[in-house]
């Protein structure tokens, strides 16, 4: 049975005090996570553009954009989990934290046990979450249309059947588009911890896929290959 380390989960820490990065950092090391650490904004979308983040833990207090706002920017393009770190008690503060959309909060002080059963938490609740922000999709002018809530896929118009693993594949696509996944990430990620096979089984469920949604399977313009990394979605999505 195929089996994956923790260690291919990225967790962006944004907190501008050195010493919770660092803590915090050494925390997510020890237990198998990768961390990247950010002290505003501005650092915080560049690693969030270029990395593969699995979890977010947001610092509501920087010091060139509020926490909130980086949550609303981050939902709009990504469902991946927030976790918002907090010195505000009130309750409003914590409830419209939660509103914009971040799944959990800790206020600081924090003990890095509780922080650590919380990461663990959250992961878990969204591990099966491979719905995009928009449940119904068009891509390159009515091309292709993919509706998740209802598990439909069309192709100039006419539906499409893919079986289970395929359309996973493309729900995890769809809700990073542009982000780039290796072989074992979609394993992990979309078909899951329990897949028994062999991790080139993926390049088959790709083929199989891009047979079914592709003009030109040979030169897509959907699953694109990023030669020597994995693939990642190139659809242009229509509003």
């Amino acid at each position: 049975m195929y089996k994956i380390s923790k260690k291919n989960k990225n967790i962006l820490i944004v907190d501008d005090e050195p010493k919770i990065t660092e803590v915090v950092s050494a925390l997510l090391e020890s237990r198998g996570y990768c961390p990247f650490c950010a002290a505003n904004g501005r650092e915080a979308f560049e690693i969030f553009d270029r990395q593969n983040i699995a979890l977010v833990i947001l610092d509501l207090m920087l010091p060139d954009m509020s926490g909130e706002e980086i949550c609303r920017k981050i939902r709009q393009k990504s469902r991946a989990p927030i976790i918002m770190l907090t010195a505000k008690v009130a309750e409003d503060d914590l409830v419209t934290g939660l509103n914009l959309g971040a799944d959990d909060y800790i206020t600081k002080p924090f003990g890095l046990n509780e922080l650590h059963a919380r990461i663990e938490s959250v992961l878990r609740r969204s591990s099966d979450d491979l719905t995009p922000l928009s449940v119904k999709n068009s891509f390159n002018n009515g091309d292709l249309i993919v509706d998740f809530e209802k598990g439909d896929v069309k192709k100039k118009q006419k539906s499409v059947a893919l079986t289970a693993n395929e359309l996973k594949i493309l729900s995890l696509l769809v809700k990073y588009p542009g982000r780039i996944f290796t072989r074992d990430r979609l394993i992990e990620s979309a078909l899951g911890d329990d897949f028994d096979g062999d991790p080139r089984t993926v390049d088959s469920h790709i083929k199989n896929l891009r047979a079914k949604i592709e003009d030109n399977p040979k030169n897509p313009v959907y699953v694109l290959t990023v030669h020597g990394m994995g693939y990642k979605f190139g659809g242009e999505k229509n509003d």
